[in-house]
């Protein structure tokens, strides 16, 4: 009998071959000016070519203001960038699966920008701990001005201009991201968004630019069979035990203002899925995503075990599964599940000293000598 994590899902229009997805993970192995490579091309292929139903790409910045989070991170602002992504799409279409690409403002949590030397956010608030040196960055963060009214109109208007060029590049649709601490996810959080206008304050208001960035991107393309997801997490990247303050009835308020996404992503920063999904009124959070929206909900976090991950959709908690450093060390990883094997451990020495794709290859060479030695 298949895994159900191995069945065909419909998202739209699409079916997909099973509900199976690659996480994004940031590699910084782009061009100097955000170009994506011939390496990125193959490396997608890859998972595709392992079985996975849908390749989400790592964070993408959408504009050439303070959107670009980390040095050697692709972009989706210029036509080289549009036309290097196009013949990654069509390298993951042709091995069966469907291409997503992740569209990301870092706002505060940019530790690596060409374009521009200071950074920003909803408020001029210091970012919690220091940055993060496997991706280039070093010492405290600084502080960010705040955006202005003006600027969150360029914002928006980067999302949706890169949704175009993204959808131009053959792309299957978009996850706006809004997890992990990103700028999205400042906006959402209180002690990162002190502001008093209509951004600012309750929950609806922290969620409205989300909101809006989704709207936007579907009046631009109105076409349902391109995908509008949205990425939220709770954790951060510089924060890991965060929560909602108000638990599941933030969470439902949340989830009821993106409900118009094709579909919502919900992220383990920092945890598992098991570890971290309970809410307060005893329900997981993306069953209270999949009830509160009736929108398919991807789950995440820590999810390779097959029985877990079988448990997780035939109970209802999620209708897709996505996985991350266990997709890494296991770009087949449907292929082993549907003979039964066991995936390969993740070992963190694949992403050291830097979180790139040259790293790993050094990684895999070494171990495959170890292992004729």
């Amino acid at each position: 009998m298949s895994h159900p994590a191995l069945l065909p899902f419909n998202l739209e229009a699409t079916t997909l071959t099973n509900r199976l997805a690659v996480a994004p993970m940031t590699r910084v192995s782009a061009e100097e000016d955000g170009t994506p490579t011939a390496e990125m091309a193959d490396y997608y292929a890859r998972y595709a070519q392992g079985g996975f139903g849908i390749v989400i790409t790592e964070g993408v910045y959408t504009d050439e203001a303070h959107s670009q989070g980390y040095l050697n991170q692709p972009g989706i602002t210029t036509d080289r960038h549009a036309k290097a992504w196009d013949q990654i799409s069509d390298a993951v279409r042709q091995a069966g699966a469907q291409p997503v690409m992740q569209l990301m403002h870092a706002g505060a949590l940019s530790q690596g920008n060409r374009y521009c030397s200071s950074t920003a956010g909803p408020s001029a608030v210091r970012p919690l701990r220091a940055m993060m040196e496997a991706y280039g960055g070093s010492g405290p963060w600084p502080v960010p001005k705040a955006l202005t009214a003006q600027d969150i109109e360029e914002v928006t208007t980067g999302f949706v201009n890169s949704a175009l060029a993204a959808k131009a590049a053959g792309f299957a649709g978009v996850e706006v991201h809004a997890a992990n601490g990103y700028l999205l996810d400042q906006f959402l959080t209180p002690y990162t968004n002190t502001r008093t206008d209509e951004f600012g304050g309750s929950v609806t208001n922290r969620v409205r630019l989300t909101a809006s960035i989704i709207s936007s991107i579907r009046s631009a393309i109105p076409d349902p069979e391109f995908w509008v997801g949205v990425r939220l997490s709770q954790g951060k990247v510089n924060d890991h035990d965060y929560r909602w303050e108000q638990g599941a009835e933030e969470a439902a308020l949340i989830f009821a203002s993106v409900s118009h996404a094709t579909y919502l992503h919900i992220a383990g920063e920092g945890s598992g899925w098991e570890e971290s999904a309970l809410l307060d009124n005893g329900e997981t959070i993306t069953a209270l995503a999949r009830r509160v929206t009736q929108k398919p909900v991807i789950a995440n976090g820590n999810l390779a075990d097959a029985d877990l991950a079988a448990r997780v959709v035939t109970e209802g908690h999620a209708d897709l599964i996505s996985l991350g450093r266990t997709a890494l060390a296991n770009p087949d990883y449907p292929a082993k599940l549907a003979r039964g094997s066991e995936p390969a451990v993740f070992d963190p020495a694949m992403l050291a000293p830097k979180v790139t794709l040259a790293n790993a290859q050094t990684w895999s060479a070494q171990n495959a000598a170890a292992a004729t030695a």
